[in-house]
């Protein structure tokens, strides 16, 4: 009998703990051509504003020797054209987390406001760590008390599942862990990329438009994976790892560390088919090593006697 891959997170029940990162998908249009979006885990759509944000000036994205470096600037066209996009995700039968963003938390609001009246949305993920906005975003996930205020302020707009994404760029991400946990986080997604930049020796100035833009691929995968870890064993909520995953072995990697589901970034540009790869990758090793399900896995790496 295949394992059972099945995963909870706050009210949802994810038929396997794989999905998209923020992003990185779109609204899965791109990518339906290329397999069943059925199979995923859960589809998480790009970052959501109350208004059409055209985001920032090109160049905009610069690959790096171990990733790539991007300052989109959350481009989208506003909630009200989002949902149009979204009620096509409904014949997936899959959930779908949009993630949310704004300059304040009237703007957090009322994306939320919008969405609510949305079937197809089974849950948010609280964008509070972009770094290549020059407001909010960060300015709400550098400081434990102002994250924790945001979450408070959202908690009550929604029962729907709220999952609040946590930025790499801080002196302590548990700190920002656990402020957001008490105040009404089901669940924290970890990390979003890492600020970094690339310079033109050639020109003689930054090769981003933005200056600076966020790291993702590879190379961040040892970070992303010891902030988990960190967080995980913090936290009672569920934690959504990500990070430089680029194929099943990296998925194990961060269940073991205590995630409880994984999210793929970076690596759907290069290998469109990497989600379901990565689902297939994990099911063989829960029967290689006689598993009966993913949950017997997550957060095993801290419980296997001395390291």
């Amino acid at each position: 009998m295949a394992p059972d891959l099945t995963v909870k997170i706050g009210n949802l029940l994810l038929k396997n703990p794989v999905m998209p990162a923020s992003g990185c998908f779109g609204y899965g249009e791109e990518y339906a051509s290329f397999y069943d979006l059925s199979c995923l885990g859960a589809i998480v759509v790009t970052g959501t504003t109350a208004t059409p944000r055209t985001g920032n000036p090109p160049v905009r994205i610069t690959e790096t020797p171990a990733g790539m470096l991007n300052a989109i600037g959350l481009q989208n066209p506003g909630v009200e054209a989002a949902c149009v996009k979204i009620r096509r995700l409904q014949a997936y039968k899959t959930p779908v987390i949009v993630n949310v963003a704004g300059n304040t938390v009237e703007e957090y609001l009322q994306v939320i406001e919008v969405l609510e009246r949305e079937k197809t949305v089974s849950a948010y993920e609280i964008n509070i760590s972009c770094p290549n906005v020059k407001a909010g975003g960060m300015a709400f996930g550098t400081d434990p008390d102002t994250a924790a205020k945001l979450v408070a302020a959202l908690r009550p707009a929604t029962q729907k599942t709220l999952i609040v994404k946590l930025s790499p760029n801080v002196t302590d991400i548990v700190d920002v862990a656990k402020a957001v946990e008490v105040a009404g986080a089901d669940a924290v997604s970890l990390i979003n990329t890492l600020l970094g930049m690339a310079i033109d020796v050639e020109r003689r100035r930054p090769v981003l438009a933005n200056i600076t833009g966020g790291l993702s691929g590879p190379a961040v995968k040892p970070v992303a994976l010891r902030m988990v870890w960190q967080v995980s064993e913090a936290l009672k909520i569920p934690v959504i790892g990500m990070g430089g995953i680029s194929n099943a072995k990296d998925a194990v990697e961060f269940l073991l560390a205590g995630a409880t589901a994984v999210a793929i970034g970076a690596a759907n540009f290069r290998n469109p088919t990497v989600c379901p790869e990565v689902i297939n990758g994990i099911e063989n090793y829960l029967t290689r090593h006689g598993f009966q399900s993913v949950r017997e896995i997550i957060g095993l790496a801290r419980t296997q006697g001395d390291r």
